[in-house]
């Protein structure tokens, strides 16, 4: 078995450094020992220590445990993460109380135990360990949270600036809040400011696709499960809830959820536990939850497709994102947004939009919402070649509805019986084809990409790909 973890013994007693380096030695990658307390602060610039060893008393007759305390606030300050062992006296446990209140972990008496000692630092190893684990999530979150800054809500619109006046007055409450909009509206970005103008803004944001959850998979990815469980829970794990305690779980698509499914998430949030699949005891979670949809309120308050309970559960607040279409004015504002962030991305030369382009795209009814015009605008700048945009740069095609557009049609056999599909006139070019196809499914079924998907024969994330081919 691999020896992992390296342990810092701080002692004056060479007998005890000599003892606790054979004791660990077998037991641990290293352990290094030292009389002196005075060289802690240069020691630790230099290296990290799992676990430190650290005797409360130094001296001949010292019995107070003054300098133990020094030196435990001294490695504290410069290792806020570092797991420290005091060591006392026999009969020293009041001591060893005020050294964990001040941040020790734990102590062990002298004389010690061989096995108590092992057993204490193993342990203390591993709260190093997931202390770090812990540290380096909240860095990672930071990391994704300061690049997705660039991607805030834009726009000065009076829909938009109600929604800005929503958010500041819903963020600093721990208020679930649900958000209803068209696919590609920018939801998250509404989601991810409720987060970032909260009191967990210094904790994690977990966004979870429940559109993308299989029922057979949906206890063991939001409740977690135990090592056994079942046939391929190799491990423990960890679900959504747990890793997103503290700060903010986003249910983006919780539209989709059947209502069997619904059942069990209204418990969960009722309870403010969750109890991962094979295990015997539920866990206390402490988490804000912000959901999604692109449901309609009407939809919505349909018994027969979504919980009435769950419901009221999940919209103490409601924000409603608007559609672009019925924002016409944010789309000159937004257009020149990510024309700069993608002129820097692909090292292009600033170009303006012309007057036909800008037109254009005002006119354009943007069927997939803020999502299609930045993929619009990232394909134009990559494809044009003029000093300017124009309007042809952009690749909008008129609506399939428009008068005119469709005149052909195609009879095919399903196993439901024959249906017809529409072609556009005069054009049977495939990927023209699969453009429309995508669109009238995309438009039949409100942007909801799990049923649109669904009716193509299409995967989710196949979807997706064709989506951003087009530019929806």
């Amino acid at each position: 078995m691999e020896k992992r973890g390296s342990i810092l013994i701080v002692d004056d007693d060479e007998d005890i450094l000599v003892a606790g380096k054979l004791l660990l030695k077998p037991h641990f990658a290293s352990v290094k020992t030292i009389e002196d307390p005075n060289r802690l602060p240069e020691l630790l610039s230099k290296n990290t220590y799992d676990a430190i060893l650290l005797d409360m008393n130094f001296g001949p007759g010292q019995s107070s445990g003054e300098e133990g305390f020094h030196w435990l606030s001294e490695i504290m300050k410069i290792d806020p993460q570092a797991v420290v062992i005091m060591i006392t006296a026999h009969g020293g446990v009041n001591i060893a109380v005020e050294a964990m209140k001040m941040g020790a972990t734990d102590f062990v008496s002298k004389p010690w135990q061989n096995e108590k000692v092992v057993a204490t630092l193993s342990a203390a190893v591993k709260l190093r360990r997931t202390r770090n684990e812990a540290a380096n999530l909240k860095r990672v979150n930071q990391t994704l949270v300061e690049e997705r800054g660039g991607q805030e809500i834009i726009g000065s619109s009076d829909a938009l600036k109600n929604i800005q006046s929503m958010i500041d007055r819903a963020a600093p409450t721990d208020a679930n809040v649900i958000i209803l909009g068209e696919n590609g509206t920018g939801k998250e970005l509404v989601a991810r400011e409720l987060h970032r103008k909260s009191k967990r803004s210094g904790e994690i944001f977990l966004s979870v696709d429940m559109g993308a959850i299989s029922e057979s998979l949906f206890d063991s990815e939001l409740f977690g499960h135990k090592k056994g469980s079942f046939t391929d829970a190799k491990s423990d794990r960890v679900g959504r809830f747990q890793a997103a305690s503290g700060g903010t779980l986003f249910l983006d698509e919780i539209g989709n959820l059947p209502l069997h499914m619904q059942t069990k998430l209204l418990t969960v949030l009722e309870q403010r536990q969750v109890t991962p699949v094979g295990a015997n005891a539920p866990v206390d979670i402490d988490v804000r939850i912000i959901a999604a949809t692109n449901l309609t309120a009407k939809e919505l308050n349909d018994e027969s497709r979504f919980r009435q309970d769950l419901l009221f559960r999940l919209n103490t607040v409601e924000i409603n994102v608007p559609p672009l279409r019925e924002r016409p004015g944010d789309i000159e504002e937004i257009a020149n947004h990510y024309i700069e962030v993608y002129c820097r991305k692909y090292d292009k030369p600033h170009k303006k939009l012309s007057v036909d382009a800008l037109s254009a795209i005002k006119e354009y009814n943007w069927p997939g919402n803020v999502r299609a015009l930045r993929h619009a605008i990232e394909r134009a700048i990559i494809l044009s070649q003029g000093n300017e945009f124009s309007a042809g740069d952009f690749s909008l095609e008129s609506h399939p509805d428009s008068a005119g557009e469709v005149a052909n049609k195609l009879s095919i056999k399903t196993s439901s019986g024959t249906e017809e599909i529409e072609l556009p006139d005069g054009n049977l070019n495939l990927e023209r084809m699969e453009h429309v196809l995508i669109e009238r499914s995309l438009k039949k079924h409100r942007y909801n990409i799990s049923h649109a998907a669904k009716e193509l024969g299409l995967t989710r994330a196949a979807l997706y790909r064709r989506m951003e081919k087009y530019g929806f």
